[in-house]
């Protein structure tokens, strides 16, 4: 049988799916890499050790299926994290700094000062924010004279986390990245689909050390995985995770929005072929190009879903693993007055306050683990109703459907109070991988197997839906007691 190698290389492990050509997942491997913090506020990968775990989950999962044929290899991954790495051998110049870092907010804040942030937005779609690649570069060359030498002299390249593996995997051979990845560095003109001179001037980053920008379902070189392989396949269908659960999720008519639930979640809308800008907190984004057309989104971005469970795990020891918190949360009637804002990395849309740090409010002496457990999963529900309500009134579409994916969707207690508090039906992909899967379709688009984005839209897509149950009362009772909390860590 012949099948699709993915590769998901997300903020906290490595994976690797195989895929039969209809989509269906036949197996899975995982491993995770360390998360580096190397001061309050900083957040880096070793590029290696993705590197090394990319090798191994693909050995692992190779060595359980003989009988399998790999036809392609498809590539999804965390979008806005951002390494250096030598040009040749592809070694990497010191860790990969995540899109959690904070290390370029004082660069953004002196640059939206000097009346930068409009000029910026217009060409990007996005803020002037350090979610986004370039003031972290910025700050890296700043801090390393030799670094800037060899960028300028082509000694050393740029590259988002596909455009590092991709380059690896086909030993130097290739150098490219896809729209999606491009369009969340702050340095691609989205409207024009290139890299913008000005934009790589205002952050130092000589343009000469940027990837090749191909459309997700080009083809990126061959790879056989340093001989894992039996032969050289096809890297085809490149896209960035966010982008690529749209994709999978069949959100291609504009008014479709997806969620993913993840270590931050990040909330798309299609809103069709034309740029728009949001008067409110959204940023505008490529969702992808086809045929050189693109397609373009509203995004709604949020630091910390998930990872605030985490937290309660790996920080306060509240929890033995992040499977518990649904369970813990249902086991006490509500949150008691209890709120978490989770601004560990500042709060994004629709706030935009980079300064903000994370709290918790309302505890009292009849507060337990669970109302603290509670109020952490009630507040990734609560700021997805901020961002939609936000984006809904920027669309200019009517929001038609919502589907949900990502791991955090097996947690029964979030989907139905997240669907309590947006008040529409919430529809919940039965396989969680959907951006390993929505990388491979696009690897199906790029070789043929499907013709068109509506061939694709044919595919099964089994998917359980939770129906909003909560009276309205009782909503507003709990999204005024959030409204109070959030304004306290500003």
């Amino acid at each position: 049988m012949n099948c699709i190698l993915a590769i998901d290389q997300s903020t906290s492990a490595t994976k690797a799916l195989l895929y039969d050509a209809v989509g269906t997942c036949l197996d899975r491997e995982s491993r995770e890499h360390a998360q580096i913090y190397p001061q309050p506020g900083w957040v880096e990968h070793d590029l290696e050790e993705i590197w090394n775990n990319l090798r191994c989950v693909v050995r692992e999962l190779i060595s359980r299926h003989p009988d399998k044929v790999i036809s392609s290899v498809s590539l999804t991954n965390q979008r806005e994290t951002i390494g250096v790495f030598e040009r040749g051998t592809g070694k990497p110049l010191g860790n990969a700094i995540v899109w959690q870092c904070r290390r370029g907010a004082e660069i953004c804040r002196e640059l939206d000062d000097a009346g930068h942030g409009t000029r910026v937005t217009k060409l990007t779609g996005l803020r002037l924010d350090t979610y986004f690649s370039a003031s972290k570069l910025k700050w890296l060359i700043a801090q390393d004279v030799d670094l800037k030498l060899k960028l300028e002299s082509g000694e050393a390249l740029i590259g988002t986390i596909d455009a590092y593996l991709v380059y690896r995997l086909t030993k130097g051979e290739v150098f490219a990245t896809d729209h999606t990845n491009a369009s969340r560095t702050l340095l691609y003109d989205i409207g024009r689909l290139c890299w913008d001179e000005w934009l790589a001037g205002l952050f130092d980053v000589p343009t000469r050390a940027l990837p090749e920008v191909r459309e997700s379902s080009a083809r990126f070189g061959e790879t056989s995985f340093d001989g894992l392989l039996p032969n050289a396949v096809p890297i085809c269908g490149v896209m960035g995770d966010s982008q690529a659960s749209l994709f999978a999720q069949q959100c291609y008519a504009p008014g479709t929005a997806k969620i993913t639930f993840g270590t931050g979640s990040s909330v798309l809308l299609n809103i069709g072929d034309t740029l728009r800008f949001s008067e409110g907190g959204s940023v505008s984004t490529i969702a992808w190009v086809w045929q050189g057309r693109p397609t373009f989104c509203f995004e709604g971005i949020i630091n910390y879903s998930a990872a605030s469970i985490a937290w309660l795990k790996d920080q306060m020891g509240l929890l033995q693993s992040s499977a518990e918190a649904g369970e813990l949360a249902a086991a006490v009637p509500d949150n008691g007055g209890v709120y978490l804002v989770p601004a560990f990395a500042g709060l994004s849309a629709p706030h935009w306050k980079p300064d903000a740090r994370a709290a918790i409010v309302g505890l009292s002496a009849h507060s337990t683990r669970n109302h603290v457990v509670r109020a952490a999963e009630e507040s990734i529900a609560y700021q997805l109703r901020d961002v939609l309500q936000m984006m809904n009134t920027d669309a200019g579409v009517p929001l038609q459907t919502i589907r949900a994916d990502g791991a955090p969707t097996r947690d029964t207690f979030l989907m139905q109070f997240t669907a309590d508090l947006l008040g529409i039906e919430l529809q919940v992909a039965a396989v969680p991988d959907c951006s390993a899967l929505g990388a491979a379709m696009a690897g199906m688009l790029g070789l043929g197997l499907y013709a068109s984005l509506e061939d694709l839209a044919k595919l099964s897509r089994e998917s359980k839906s939770y129906s909003p149950q909560m009276d309205a009362d009782t909503v507003q009772k709990h999204v005024a007691g959030w409204q109070a909390a959030v304004p306290r860590v500003f």
